[in-house]
């Protein structure tokens, strides 16, 4: 999980700067919209929808904006009929498997401006099935390690959690997808306040990277992230938390 946890953090950093810029809560609307389409209106019945509408709340996007998406995606506008998700797949530097998952109205376009960003720091773009076989898709609820202890996420496990790991101060209660909702309000009822509760890919297994492949690896994924289309990205390295520090510094 260290490939996605890790670059959820680093995300997490900038996504302030994304909302000023209006992008983040555009990719907000878009998944919500398909999640909507794809499986109704209503968040107790469709678990993609609940999370997308849980990431937009902590990104702080209004209701407003939240509720035209959800319209939108169950007819009561055009666009999101459009909208298509497409998955790509691919190699980063020193080998690393990158899923992409892309919400866009235009394929050409979309598919055009992954693969330049793979091509411009030292990835490929590869045919569908090349690395999907490394992930795994899994519902992940965050809680803060500082806050709450392993005795209180046990209410997690009679709502089908199936593991926790403690990785950079936070607590992330693994449970299949369908699964997701159920975990998140256990926890809520057990008075334990959930950060996050999202649907992720998780890798099998990791790269672990340093210097010059792990610098290569976080741009390409930020120029990844930074697409108009692309709604999230997921890859399986590892990189320790000191080489981190010295990127950032």
């Amino acid at each position: 999980m260290s490939g996605h946890s890790k670059w959820s953090s680093i995300k997490h950093k900038k996504g302030a700067a994304d909302a000023k810029r209006g992008k983040l809560f555009s990719k907000l609307a878009r998944a919500i919209t398909v999640a909507a389409r794809d499986g109704g209106g209503d968040t107790n019945g469709n678990p993609a929808l609940a999370t997308a509408v849980q990431k937009a709340r902590e990104a702080s996007m209004p209701k407003d904006k939240i509720q035209k998406a959800i319209d939108t995606g169950t007819g009561a506008g055009s666009d999101g009929a459009a909208i298509e998700r497409i998955i790509y797949e691919g190699y980063g530097p020193a080998g690393v498997a990158v899923m992409v998952e892309a919400l866009t109205d235009n394929r050409n376009r979309a598919s055009a401006e992954i693969r330049h960003a793979f091509s411009s720091h030292g990835g490929s773009l590869g045919e569908p099935g090349s690395v999907a076989w490394i992930f795994e898709r899994k519902g992940a609820v965050t809680v803060d390690a500082g806050r709450y202890g392993e005795d209180d996420l046990m209410a997690a496990i009679d709502a089908g959690a199936e593991d926790v790991r403690e990785e950079d101060g936070k607590w992330t209660v693994l449970c299949e997808p369908t699964d997701l909702s159920a975990v998140r309000e256990a926890l809520t009822a057990a008075e334990v306040e959930v950060e996050a509760a999202t649907i992720a890919v998780e890798p099998k297994s990791t790269v672990e990277l340093k210097g010059h492949d792990a610098e290569r690896l976080l741009k390409l994924l930020d120029t990844l992230d930074d697409q108009d289309d692309v709604d999230e990205v997921f890859a399986n390295f590892d990189i320790p938390e000191q080489v981190l520090e010295q990127l950032a510094a």
